[in-house]
Formats: C-alpha cells, sequence, structure tokens
C-alpha cells in the first residue's frame, strides 16, 4: 500500500472512524510517486465543518468527516479544542454513530448535538451524554434560545401540494400521481418540507413543540440547501427571524423571492420584513425572463428577489440579512441589508463591494458587521458599519468561508482553504491596518498527509480578451515542475455559470490532484464570474456562448503561446455544470485545439433543458424566454440556435461524458444525449453514468471511480 495512504488510514483508525477489515488498501494505485496525491489520500483526509466557539472564547467545537472506501459511506466525529493550544483536541465521538451539528448551550457548561435523528448534550469532555428529545420525527436542525428556555427544532412533515397522496389500499404502488411544478427538487421528489418547531426545554428533555408555520406548505429552510442559518432567536428569546419563499408549484418554480418573516412567541403573530402589509406580487409570465416584469420594476422599499439568514444585532436593535434585488435570479449580488426593528427603515451597507457578500456576522458593538467576499478571485475578510463604510481586513491568497464571534473576546474563528489546502479552522483578529490582521491556525487535521505530498505551485497569470480586457487566470503547475519539459495541459471550464474560479479546494474537481497526475491547468476567471464587478459578473446572462467563450479560447491560446512549458499538440478541455456546457460547445468550435473533452452534468441541449430542469426561473433569466418563443427576443434566438447539439456536425475530438441520475437540476438525458450523437457520429466516447449520484458525486467509492475515469480518459489521448 503507497504510504501515503497508510498513515491516513491510521490516523482514521486511531479515532474509531475505520475498522481494521475494512482498510482501502485494496484499491490498485499504479504508477504513483511516493510524494504524488492519489484519489485515496484525497478520500482519506478529514473534513471539517461546523466549528463553533464557547461563550468566553477558550474552546471550539467542530465536526470532522472521515469517509471508509470499502464500505462506502462517512462518519461524522466530533472535536473540542483549545484557542490556547492551536492544533490541540479531544475527541468527543466514541461510537460507531455519527455525531453532527454541535453548539454551546448553558452558557458553555454543555454541549448539544444530533445524534441518530435526536437531540442530546454532554458535558465539554464528552461526558455524561444525555438524550434531550423523543421525537417521532428526525430532527434535522436545531437553535437553541438565548436564554436557554426554548428550542427550534427542524422536523420534516408529509407534503402532497404537488404529489398527490396514493390511495391506502394501494401501499405497495410506487407510481406518483403529480399535479403542479416543484415536483422534485435537487435529487429527490417533494414528497416532505422542513417546518420550524418551537419547543419548551425543561429538566425532564425537550417537548414536540409547536410548528410556527402551522398548515402553511411550504419550506424553511429553503431547499436545496439551507438549514439552522436561515433561521434565529433575538437577544430576549421573544422572536425568531426566518427565512421562507411562500409559493408553491408553478409560483415556486418560477421564483426565487425568499422573504424574511418575524414570529413572536406570546402572541403567535408572523410579519413579513420585505414586503408591505397586503402586498400582492403583480402578474409574472412563466415563460419569459423576469428582467422586463413588473415585479422587478416596483416602486417603493421592499424586497422580491432571495432574502437569507437573518441575524439579530446583540442589542437587538437591528436585523441584517443576505439580500438580492431581482426575482428569478439565483446570482444577482449578494448585498447586506439592514433592519431596523424601531422604525422598519432599510439599509444596504455593502453598496461599495461590488461583489458578493458570501457569509457575515455581528460585531458585539452592534455597529460593525464581518463579512466575506470574492474579489479578484480570492474570498477575503472585511467589514461595514451601519454607515455603509467597508474596509478589507484580510489580503490572503486564498478562501475564507464560514465565520463568527470567538466568543466575548472581539476576536472571529473561521474556517480557511486554498488550493493547496483543505478547510482548517483560524483564529482572526481584525485590525484596521489590513497587514496587522493577525492570523493563527487553530486546527491541523490534514498535516500528517500535507507532510507526505508535494504540491503543485499555484501563479497568477493576466491576459487580454478578445475585447481589450484583462482576465484573471490560475496556471497551476505539476508538482517537482521542469521549466524545461513539455506538459499536457487542461482548460478548466467553471461552472455556475456564476461561481469564482476562486481559490477553492474541492475534493473531486480539485486541481492538485490534476497536476499531481502531471498536468498543467489553465483556470480562467471569464466573463460572468464574481470578484470583478457587476458589469464583468452580468455579461453571461442571455449570452452564453459570445464573450465567455471566447474568454476560454483567450486563456488556451495564451498559455500556448506565452508559457513555454505547455505543450500545444497534448492540450484537453474539461468541466462540470455550466463548464460542462462550456465543453460541449468547445466541442464543435475549438478548431481542433483539444485533443480530448470530459464534461459533466452539463446541459447539451437548451432546448430540451428549459423544460427538463425543475428551477425554471434559472431558464428562463439565464435563455430569456421559452424554446416556443425564441424568434422574440434577440438574447433567446442567440441562446437556442447555439446550443451545443446544433453542432454535433462539427465534432471530431474524443469525449468522455460523466452524468448523474439524480441530478435534477441538468437532467442525465442531457449526458445520454451528448455521449450517444458522439458514437452515432463514429467519434471515441465514454459514458460515466451514476444512477445513485446528484448533480455532485458523494458516495466515496463513486468518487474515486470517477477520478480513475477521469485520468485514464485524459491520459489515454493525452500522454500517448
Amino acid at each position: 500500500m503507497n504510504r501515503i495512504i497508510t498513515i491516513a488510514v491510521a490516523a482514521l483508525l486511531s479515532c474509531g472512524c475505520l475498522h481494521s477489515q475494512t482498510m482501502i488498501g485494496k484499491n490498485k494505485i499504479s504508477n504513483v510517486a511516493k510524494d504524488i496525491m492519489t484519489p485515496e489520500a484525497l478520500w482519506a483526509m478529514g473534513r471539517i465543518s461546523g466549528a463553533q466557539a464557547s461563550p468566553d472564547g477558550k474552546q471550539v467545537v467542530y465536526q470532522v468527516g472521515y469517509y471508509n472506501v470499502k464500505e462506502n459511506k462517512g462518519h461524522q466525529i466530533l472535536y473540542v479544542s483549545s484557542v490556547e493550544k492551536p492544533g490541540s483536541h479531544v475527541q468527543l465521538t466514541k461510537t460507531t454513530q455519527s455525531e453532527t451539528d454541535a453548539s454551546w448551550i448553558n452558557g458553555g457548561l454543555r454541549i448539544a448535538f444530533l445524534r441518530e435523528g435526536q437531540l442530546w448534550s454532554m458535558n465539554p469532555d464528552g461526558s455524561d451524554r444525555r438524550q434531550l428529545t423523543k421525537s417521532d420525527k428526525d430532527i434535522e436542525g436545531y437553535k437553541f434560545s438565548p436564554d436557554g428556555r426554548r428550542v427550534i427544532l427542524i422536523k420534516s412533515l408529509p407534503y402532497h401540494e404537488s404529489i398527490k397522496k396514493n390511495p391506502s389500499d394501494l401501499p405497495l404502488a410506487t407510481g406518483r400521481l403529480v399535479t403542479d411544478l416543484n415536483y422534485r427538487h435537487w435529487d429527490h421528489y417533494v414528497e416532505s418540507i422542513p417546518h420550524p418547531f418551537v419547543a419548551n426545554v425543561t429538566d425532564n428533555g425537550i417537548d414536540d413543540g409547536t410548528d410556527i408555520m402551522e398548515g402553511e406548505p411550504y419550506e424553511c429552510p429553503l431547499a436545496p440547501f439551507g438549514g439552522v442559518e436561515q433561521i434565529n432567536w433575538s437577544p430576549d428569546s421573544k422572536t425568531i427571524a426566518y427565512t421562507c419563499r411562500k409559493k408553491i408549484g408553478v409560483e415556486y418554480a418560477i421564483s426565487t423571492d425568499a422573504d424574511i418573516y418575524l414570529y413572536k412567541i406570546e402572541t403567535g403573530k408572523t410579519v413579513n420584513l420585505c414586503k408591505p402589509s397586503g402586498y400582492v406580487s403583480p402578474k409574472i409570465d412563466p415563460t419569459k425572463t423576469m428582467k422586463d416584469q413588473a415585479v422587478n420594476h416596483q416602486q417603493g422599499d421592499m424586497s422580491v428577489g432571495y432574502d437569507v439568514n437573518p441575524q439579530f444585532s446583540p442589542d437587538g436593535r437591528y436585523i441584517a440579512w443576505q439580500s438580492m434585488a431581482r426575482d428569478g435570479y439565483e446570482s444577482d449580488r449578494n448585498r447586506l441589508c439592514i433592519y431596523n426593528l424601531a422604525d422598519s427603515s432599510k439599509k444596504y451597507v455593502t453598496e461599495s463591494f461590488d461583489s458578493n457578500v458570501d457569509n457575515y456576522c455581528w460585531a458585539a458593538d452592534s455597529k460593525t458587521l464581518y463579512f466575506i467576499g470574492c474579489w479578484h478571485a480570492c474570498i477575503n475578510l472585511y467589514k461595514t458599519n451601519l454607515k455603509g463604510e467597508v474596509a478589507k481586513l484580510t489580503n490572503e491568497i486564498a478562501d475564507f468561508g464560514s465565520i463568527s464571534p470567538l466568543g466575548c473576546t472581539g476576536k472571529l474563528l473561521a474556517s480557511r482553504h486554498s488550493m493547496s489546502q483543505a478547510d482548517e479552522l483560524y483564529v482572526v483578529t481584525p485590525n484596521k491596518d489590513v497587514k496587522h490582521t493577525k492570523i493563527e491556525q487553530l486546527t491541523f487535521e490534514n498535516k500528517h498527509i500535507y507532510e507526505q505530498l508535494t504540491f503543485g505551485k499555484v501563479e497568477e497569470r493576466w491576459v487580454k480578451t478578445t475585447d481589450g480586457k484583462d482576465m484573471q487566470c490560475w496556471i497551476i503547475l505539476p508538482p517537482h515542475f521542469d521549466p524545461a519539459k513539455k506538459y499536457p495541459t487542461l482548460l478548466y471550464c467553471e461552472g455556475g455559470p456564476q461561481s469564482p474560479v476562486s481559490q477553492f479546494w474541492s475534493y473531486r474537481w480539485n486541481f492538485q490532484i490534476m497536476a499531481a497526475h502531471g498536468y498543467v491547468i489553465v483556470a480562467p476567471n471569464r466573463r460572468g464570474l464574481p470578484g470583478y464587478g457587476s458589469e464583468w459578473n452580468e455579461e453571461i446572462s442571455g449570452d452564453w456562448t459570445g464573450q465567455c467563450m471566447k474568454d476560454y479560447i483567450s486563456a488556451i491560446d495564451d498559455a500556448v503561446t506565452n508559457l513555454p512549458f505547455v505543450d500545444k499538440d497534448r492540450l484537453g478541455a474539461v468541466g462540470a455544470s455550466f463548464g460542462g456546457f462550456s465543453v460541449y460547445y468547445l466541442a464543435g468550435h475549438h478548431n481542433k485545439r483539444f485533443k480530448c473533452f470530459i464534461a459533466h452534468d452539463g446541459a447539451f441541449n437548451l432546448e430540451s433543458m428549459y423544460t427538463d430542469t425543475e428551477e425554471a426561473w434559472f431558464s428562463n433569466w439565464e435563455y430569456d424566454d421559452a424554446y416556443w418563443n425564441k424568434e422574440m427576443t434577440d438574447n433567446a434566438k442567440r441562446t437556442y440556435e447555439n446550443s451545443p447539439h446544433r453542432f454535433v456536425d462539427k465534432w471530431d475530438t474524443p469525449i468522455l461524458c460523466i452524468h448523474g441520475e439524480k441530478d435534477y437540476r441538468i437532467n442525465a438525458n442531457q449526458g445520454f444525449g451528448a455521449f450517444n450523437a458522439a458514437r452515432l457520429k463514429g467519434i471515441p466516447a465514454e459514458l460515466l453514468i451514476f444512477p445513485d449520484e446528484n448533480h455532485w458525486v458523494l458516495k466515496p467509492q463513486n468518487g474515486i471511480l470517477w477520478q480513475r475515469t477521469f485520468f485514464n480518459w485524459l491520459d489515454r489521448w493525452l500522454k500517448k
């Protein structure tokens, strides 16, 4: 067995995560140098999440996921780390059951956590474990009130608005009678929705609670990614702020209009903070973009886009949340909104930051908010005051992730990663001078693996585009790079279509493992990505095959012309989602630049995609109109006439298509169509299909199969 894998697995065995008979040593690893990353090494890494500081800021409880490849499953473990002793930690999880979602309660005297669908608590050293709930429904998330007397419990309820309940005398029937849209979402059929329940905390445990949205056919938190961050308590424990999109069927499918609601514990009354009382949305044509519809051109101080993740200020005077301005646009600029509870006024305090607020938290003074956002392909830490005066606090070649107060210390607890390191936890001491902000690493979860690996160098490069603008690219070089050699090179096509090529770390699209296989990677921040201003970011909508595709070609042509180690005769293009669409489009327009392609979960036929995807607002905004109305606008006509499937006659290059059959965002028929077309034309092609995966690949053995197939295909065509 490769020594890297031996040590990584030994580390998992030592913490009880794996059993010796389930080690991954039988996986065959061919032609691997001692210090080169393998798929098995990548899956042996611990994955940190869910960190929270104790009230005094002296300890941090956090979660780490480990994966057993042979058993094809993961195990979530809880740890406590001392802030004063970076690198030290105490393991709290001692059994084979996963334990998750830890938080400090009782003033830091206890830790609450989820286990097997129920809420538990324990001492900070892991002793005196007590089961707090005995609910007949799994608890999917929770949040205790500041006074500790109540707790919000997230539980799912049966839902039959779009899929009717089958007759009781047919208990084995598997058919579903669908009567409206929103019948499936992301990777599941919508037959249940989450609701928040307020439960009482007593010495005898926690009761089942009261549904604060009883009788409402709406989800809270929002699918598919929302969690307890979308619900919060007021400091006096009397009010709950929550996120909800109160729409069903077609209205749900075409709209991104989520609002912030206030629920009063004493009265049971709910108020919408984003809309005036009695508001009625203008009529919407469900087949057209909302750019020019009345809903996005109303007067007055109201929010019609995504409004999510409310947080009360520590003094209880304000509520902050992340807010998008326009309905139907998932990639609108995410601003930070402040709502004054005294006079119901709103102010957007990040207007001078022309990019997204990705995460945020209040400072103890209730006058300052910290947030993270992307600028020039790095996600750094910023602050703003209530006047909207924004200042940058860090200048790292990295991406910060979650941020939260480090107890009462005035410092911040943050996660951070880069292209060369997975998430670790850090303590940040903000300073008004960015050069003096102190950043201290707290955890070293994968240090024992990194020490045995050699990573490739990551370099920044700016490239001129065809319209004379400057485009930032990342160049990732192979380990043990020799500038005198010629290397096969990959053009990486980003998804989204509006997510940045920042300093991200991925356990699938991992640049370092690509480099470890001997490839140079060219990763451009092409048109349509945030971090370069709204104009750059929005130029892609309605024009998927215009300047952004020219930007891809500019990036790879620049590398061929100006980087002597790039082999122009061994180029490949790879990407997922919109990146997969990009690959399918480039396959018909690359003028023989590339020797092979890989497209994962990409859109191939945009006419089919328009009615296949479950979130109709996405296609409406991006394509401008339904395909049967394509002659009505220039954008719609251009979009459908440039769909990749219309250029298969020009395909002449080997292609690997990958797709998950539970991907309801971009259905698997897109991958089937592209593969079938290639084979019918006699083009070498392979299809890697995952019946049990969604838009991502989440199971360990599927993940390793993905990596092996990916590199076998590249090696076949680029290493001859």
